[in-house]
């Protein structure tokens, strides 16, 4: 008996054993699993899944602020490719600079959070900072040096005063206007609009091309954004009185093509007005090629500028680079 009961207690003891293992083992198990790190699925958390989520955001976003939301926006950037050509890239560069400019006491933080980024996107992020025209710029920029290393000689440049600032970018040029366009999404102040009312001198240019184009197109894009956007149609007929006679007389029409909803006839009139004055103007100026690369919007007229300002059936290809840039040139230009 002694030996049968002694049997017992080790095979009961044997059983806690086997059942206290089966519990440990189904307790690790679970806790295993949850030190296994995966990768997070980036586009499950946004709603920034394609170019066209990220232009919709910049379009409204004058009229509903939420500068929490840009780090986000930054990232889907970056993702989507959108800021990869940092040439291309003017509307972007230009909202950015507005998010900073209208954020000046958080713009550190913002900032912060829309790293890591890579190398050629960083480029937009300098250019932004120092587009902001904050009075402290410069030492906002300098805060960021040891975040971006393959940047330092871009930065230096800015810092020192070898880089061209946003007052000295020239007018006649389709990246400025869609820096200006981008510091207005963001903002929605004047200052910015101002400029782009500006180059309706060159609307109707006679002798060349390039000014042709982008007076051409800030007129359309103006008339455009206007049909929408009371707060533009406020200031173009304020400055109708401010404003010389070269400038008055394309103020008017776009004025007229904004309240009539008849912009159509704007962009067909400038199309024609730049494949006449391409047509008999120099040789160097009728040339497909130079044309594309000097004048950067003259086929941006069909759909660029307005995909821009969320009308997104314009279609991806011709948002990919921005609302008025070169970008779109590889895709209207016709091939030689």
């Amino acid at each position: 008996m002694m030996v049968v009961r002694h049997v017992l207690m080790i095979l009961q003891s044997l059983l806690r054993l086997a059942v206290g293992f089966a519990l440990l083992c189904g307790l690790a198990g679970p806790t295993v699993a949850q030190h296994t790190f995966q990768l997070p699925n980036s586009e499950s958390k946004t709603r920034f899944t394609k170019a066209e989520h990220v232009l919709s955001f910049i379009n409204d976003y004058r009229e509903n602020k939420t500068p929490d939301d840009i780090p986000e926006l930054v990232h889907a950037m970056v993702r989507l490719g959108v800021i990869s050509d940092p040439e291309k890239s003017g509307v972007y560069t230009g909202f950015l600079a507005g998010i900073i400019q209208d954020n000046q006491v958080r713009a550190p933080e913002l900032i912060g959070k829309m790293f890591p980024m890579p190398p050629p996107q960083q480029v937009v992020l300098i250019k932004a900072i120092a587009y902001s025209e904050l009075p402290n710029w410069k030492l906002l920029l300098e805060g960021f040096v040891e975040r971006m290393p393959a940047r330092k000689v871009l930065i230096h440049r800015y810092l020192y005063g070898e880089a061209t600032s946003l007052s000295d970018l020239p007018l006649d040029d389709g990246f400025t206007l869609d820096v200006y366009w981008g510091l207005y999404f963001a903002t929605g102040n004047w200052a910015p609009a101002a400029r782009i009312i500006n180059a309706l001198k060159w609307a109707g240019e006679k002798n060349d091309v390039e000014k042709l184009t982008i007076g051409s197109m800030a007129k359309w894009t103006y008339a455009t954004n206007a049909t929408r956007d009371k707060n533009l149609l406020d200031l173009a007929k304020r400055e109708i009185n401010h404003q010389p006679e070269d400038v008055r007389l394309h103020l008017r029409e776009v004025i007229d093509a904004a309240e009539l909803f008849e912009t159509r006839k704007l962009r067909e009139k400038a199309l024609k007005s730049i494949d006449e004055l391409r047509q008999k103007g120099p040789q160097r100026v009728r040339d497909i090629n130079t044309w594309g690369q000097a004048g950067q919007t003259a086929l941006a007229l069909g759909c660029v500028g307005a995909a821009a300002l969320g009308q997104a059936q314009f279609g991806v290809p011709c948002v990919l680079g921005g609302a008025l840039s070169s970008a779109a040139l590889k895709y209207l230009v016709p091939k030689p």
